[in-house]
């Protein structure tokens, strides 16, 4: 892979000979065409692309949260990029030959802010959702006014409900309302801290299993 200078006709994306132009972490750079090959692939390496597929569709619709708030971006690997190994690795059991998600390991944020103490959430009526927790705001690099996010994901309708921002560490109660379609449906609940310059987040903190009523 080679790098090079915008000349006066600026950069260049897509494929010219043996030689592929693209835009690679805000760099403009140029790689050989990869070669194309007749190899079948083995049992492992297809179950390997069915993990990756799975890690990535799933984890496609918090991505901006971990392109922020997941790890530390280094090398060729993004935040977005650790998220998605990490799950590959920690998060995803094969059952029967085919992969599925451990939700209870997933993280949606991996930090070093001070997560929650006590954390509990309770469903009420009408497709809501109240988390409580106990003030540490003194403990470590806790603040007050941290903000707590909430991530909401449901299996059977593969699709997230994320409200982020919504209180801060200091209220100790945060209350939030499914969408009517969720009622009867199972969620899988999550929540993060991220500090008031969203330089920095906790390592989100997993609330169960709930049937949203």
């Amino acid at each position: 892979m080679g790098k090079f200078e915008k000349g006066i006709l600026g950069g260049f994306s897509g494929i010219v000979g043996p030689v592929v132009g693209a835009t690679w972490r805000g760099m403009d750079i140029l790689r050989s065409r990869p070669k194309r090959t007749q190899r079948v692939p083995t049992a492992d390496q297809l179950l390997q692309q069915q993990k990756f597929k799975l890690a990535v569709q799933f984890l496609q619709p918090v991505r901006t949260i971990q392109s922020k708030y997941f790890g530390t971006g280094s090398g060729v690997k993004s935040r977005a990029n650790l998220a998605v190994s990490y799950t590959i690795a920690e998060a995803i059991q094969v059952v029967a030959e085919v992969p599925e998600l451990i939700f209870n390991k997933v993280l949606i944020t991996r930090g070093e802010l001070a997560g929650f103490q006590n954390a509990t959430l309770a469903t009420q009526v009408g497709g809501v959702l109240e988390m409580s927790w106990q003030d540490n705001s003194t403990q470590g690099n806790a603040k007050s006014n941290d903000a707590v996010s909430l991530v909401c994901y449901c299996k059977e309708l593969k699709a997230f409900e994320i409200f982020e921002g919504i209180v801060l560490r200091s209220d100790l109660e945060a209350i939030v309302t499914l969408p009517n379609y969720c009622i009867g449906k199972t969620m899988e609940v999550y929540a993060f801290l991220n500090n008031e310059k969203e330089t920095m987040a906790s390592t989100s903190f997993y609330l169960g299993e709930h049937t949203v009523i």
